[in-house]
């Protein structure tokens, strides 16, 4: 994958190093914890229920009236 480069302040920096450093190795560095929150906040990837799934959801609608 291509990279770029991006500016941000010192502040959000450092709040995101600590972050990176209290989260146990979930993220090995601040760029893989700040690709993380701009694929979360713009919502790269939509999710999808499985036709059993969505039975279900219909279902506890239906049942709270709602269809």
């Amino acid at each position: 994958m291509e990279k770029v480069k991006i500016e941000i302040s010192k502040e959000a920096y450092e709040l995101l190093k600590k972050t990176v450093e209290e989260s146990q190795g979930e993220f090995g560095s601040v760029e893989e914890l700040l690709e993380f929150i701009i694929k979360e906040a713009l919502g790269e990837e939509e999710e999808v229920y499985t036709p059993e799934e969505e039975e279900e959801i219909k279902r506890r609608l239906r049942s709270l009236g709602y269809l």
